[in-house]
């Protein structure tokens, strides 16, 4: 098998896993305990709480950990929403956000609140000039993703910060896609919030984290006990957090040998792609781009035959966010950077991870190319461009 869909989950690291399992032996103390064994495991969540907030220069009372981005999203928008209510019950977000934020923001307009989606260009960047002309007296959130989930578009995280600040708007923005992948400073990209989710960066599935700067009053979004500061209640998933802080210390160690092998995969891919096969395109951003990312449209197919078929032949690419794959429907994202169709139909997301290697992607391209063109013999369309 040939696993190229990273961008949906990541394999567990053995690191990873190694330090996980006398979380679930020896060491399965209750945090909330007040005896010694308990102690020990309240200590090993105090270093990873520091360890994640060294990596993005927050604090450690600063980091809440959660279920992952979804419902660091969904406490994120909603809690500053309820919070601020008195001040203000505007939003701005994006057209090409994530389902956790969208459906989320969709949410809060049935409360009474308003939201302005800001439209992208065709690389799937929004315009920092029309997000400042869209803030009102009354705006008390704006939302953008660090970098899409679909098209890899990286956006102007430090000037949507500048001008959040500078407009006393509180700047939340999903990282999901983007930890561990892209540097990230909260301080100096003035970030107020950011979710993480630990299963993108080869950490288990089922555990985040939730930055929320300390000059932000986030409101509690699970009530019962005192954990998490009395801000999300449950017995933390010990393991799962243990692990995530493994996650954290790996990726940063690999961080640079990481970005540079992942990168000259994606471009090995890019010129392959549009070089070798005619009638398609890539989307997303040329330049600001995840390392992983290669989402392209082939015109005259269905990009779902096109992923079956690859299944078939032991590839496992994806058709857009793993959160709306059985939707069939055309990706929300490309309808965003203007994608017509007929052409957004035909696309595929390749996503690259770690342990990928260039023998894979050249075994890729020759099943690809073969697959495609076959393909396009059942397009009528096609079969006439060729005379």
């Amino acid at each position: 098998m040939i696993y190229l869909d990273h961008a949906a989950t990541t394999a567990v690291h053995p690191e990873v896993m190694k330090e996980m399992i006398p979380y679930f032996g020896e060491l399965y103390a209750n945090p909330s305990g007040v005896y010694e064994f308990s102690e020990d495991v309240q200590e090993i969540l105090r270093r990873v709480r520091q360890k994640i907030a060294d990596s993005i220069h927050a604090e450690p009372d600063e980091i809440y950990f959660t279920s992952g981005g979804t419902e660091s999203d969904n406490w994120a928008l909603i809690g500053l929403a309820e919070g601020l209510q008195e001040k203000g019950r505007h939003i701005i977000t994006s057209c090409i956000e994530h389902h956790a934020v969208l459906r989320t923001c969709e949410y809060l307009e049935t409360r009474g609140y308003e939201v302005t989606y800001l439209p992208v260009d065709g690389e799937g960047k929004i315009s920092v000039r029309q997000l400042e002309r869209s803030i009102r007296p009354d705006t008390i959130l704006i939302s953008i993703m660090f970098a899409n989930n679909e098209i890899g578009t990286i956006q102007p995280v430090s000037k949507i910060g500048q001008i959040a600040r500078r407009h006393h708007v509180f700047f939340h923005t999903d990282a999901v896609q983007a930890y561990l992948h892209e540097k990230i400073d909260v301080r100096k990209m003035q970030i107020d919030l950011m979710s993480v989710s630990s299963h993108k960066f080869q950490g288990p599935k089922g555990v985040g984290f939730l930055f929320v700067r300390r000059e932000v009053s986030l409101p509690s979004f699970m009530h019962g006990g005192s954990q998490e500061r009395r801000k999300r209640a449950g017995t933390e998933n010990v393991a799962g957090i243990v692990g995530m802080g493994k996650a954290v210390a790996v990726g940063e160690r690999m961080f640079q040998e990481n970005h540079s092998h992942l990168r000259k995969m994606r471009d090995y891919l890019i010129k392959r792609i549009l070089t070798d096969i005619p009638y398609c395109r890539v989307n997303g951003s040329q330049k600001e781009r995840l390392d992983g990312n290669v989402n392209v449209s082939f015109q005259f197919l269905e990009g779902e035959s096109l992923i079956i078929l690859l299944d078939m032949e032991g590839i496992c690419v994806s058709g857009g966010s793993a959160c709306a794959s059985s939707e069939h429907t055309v990706s929300h994202v490309l309808q965003g950077i203007g994608l017509p169709e007929e052409i957004a139909r035909g696309t595929i997301r390749i996503t690259l991870g770690v342990e990928n290697t260039m023998e894979e992607m050249e075994n890729f391209i020759k099943r690809l190319i073969p697959l495609v063109s076959q393909l396009r013999e059942f397009s009528d369309e096609y079969q006439k461009l060729k005379g």
